[in-house]
């Protein structure tokens, strides 16, 4: 088998390390000034991709990012860790699942990878929807939460992770695969790698090229952050221990 192509999607994120704030007003989290990178899952996903072209099963590893124009520098780190181009689809739209998965099944249509790969979940909304919406609108198999993928003869054999442990899959290609935390650990971008993807091509859309409506079919109502706990407190013994869960928090 030739070498295979791989679209690998990746969305801007609030930084990990981040502690999130909202609003005064409740109407969404507040953004001024917080460090936004890589969603830690799709990271995953283009160092997977990354790794296939580099084992010589990838010929060409696509990165793919929807959103506002600073989408870019999140498409670059991408190229640092060693995707070979990049598309973009701009829009400052609050681009929810479907939206996001119409579009990049529309780059699919014109790109024909053989592997669409992604993060099983971004941490900003938690929603866990996009890959499979994806492979819904595409018609292909699918493999979600995957710790090992390994590609031949036209078909990837997945580990994927479930709650008694892990579940195998045997896709044909072309295929949807969504990571989890154990598929790997990405490599630290260099200097040199961030000077070359500077180079790297990136190949700019907005959504009406695509023939894609992103208008938002979800609204918030409110964000608010969750209740304070309240402090703990210390007990002599087993005994009063029982007794607080019994008739304070009333769990027994």
């Amino acid at each position: 088998m030739k070498g295979i192509k791989v679209l690998v999607a990746v969305k801007r994120v609030v930084d990990y390390n981040v502690k999130v704030r909202v609003r005064t007003d409740g109407t969404g989290v507040d953004l001024t000034n917080v460090k936004m990178s890589m969603n830690p899952f799709d990271e995953i996903a283009v160092e997977e991709a990354v790794r296939l072209r580099e084992a010589g099963i990838a010929k060409e590893v696509i990165a793919v990012s929807c959103g506002p124009k600073q989408c870019q520098e999140t498409l670059r780190t991408a190229l640092a860790i060693g995707a070979d181009r990049a598309l973009f689809v701009e829009s400052d739209e609050d681009l929810q699942p479907l939206a996001v998965a119409k579009l990049l099944k529309a780059l699919a249509d014109q790109e024909h990878p053989d592997l669409i790969i992604l993060g099983k979940q971004a941490i900003d909304d938690d929603s866990n929807q996009t890959g499979q919406m994806v492979a819904a609108l595409s018609g292909m198999p699918q493999a979600t939460f995957a710790s090992k993928i390994t590609i031949a003869d036209g078909r990837a054999t997945v580990a994927r992770e479930v709650d008694g442990g892990a579940e195998m899959l045997s896709l044909a290609l072309p295929a949807v695969v969504t990571t989890d935390l154990r598929l790997n650990e990405p490599r630290y971008v260099t200097l040199p790698s961030i000077m070359k993807a500077k180079k790297k091509p990136i190949l700019i859309f907005v959504p009406n090229q695509l023939g894609v409506d992103v208008t938002p079919r979800i609204k918030t109502l409110k964000v608010s952050e969750p209740p304070k706990r309240s402090p703990g407190v210390m007990v002599p013994d087993v005994k009063a221990l029982v007794e607080k869960l019994k008739n304070e928090a009333k769990i027994i």
